[in-house]
């Protein structure tokens, strides 16, 4: 059993930055892939990032490359994203999640999910 807490999320300025972060309550991350999901009301959900097991890959959705990083310290049982130059339209729930597939992180594959934390971008 595994079970994810968000934290960090927030009210901020368009091109600022928030760090968010996924952590364990129960269990370890050690043996899942871990992603970033997103959604908005009325919309389906999106696959933000993801990061493999070892940390070793990772992938990202066009909307945020260059922009958002993901990384984990499984000692701390931790997975972070560093989101910089936000924009309004990143505006969401953001979800960590937990699968096993490579780095891709499909939502086929998840098995587990956090509970949210909001992300508003607006000045």
């Amino acid at each position: 059993q595994l079970q994810l807490v968000e934290s960090g999320g927030g009210l901020v300025q368009p091109g600022g930055s928030l760090r968010l972060s996924c952590a364990a309550s129960e269990g370890t991350l050690d043996y899942y892939a871990i992603g970033w999901f997103r959604q908005v009301p009325g919309k389906a959900r999106e696959r933000v990032s993801c990061i493999s097991r070892s940390g070793g890959s990772t992938s990202y959705a066009d909307s945020v490359k260059g922009r958002f990083t993901i990384s984990r310290d499984n000692a701390k049982k931790t997975v972070y994203l560093q989101m910089n130059s936000l924009k309004p339209e990143d505006t969401a729930v953001y979800y960590c999640a937990a699968g096993t597939s490579g780095s891709s992180c499909p939502e086929a594959d998840i098995y587990y999910w956090g509970q949210g934390t909001q992300v508003t971008v607006s000045s």
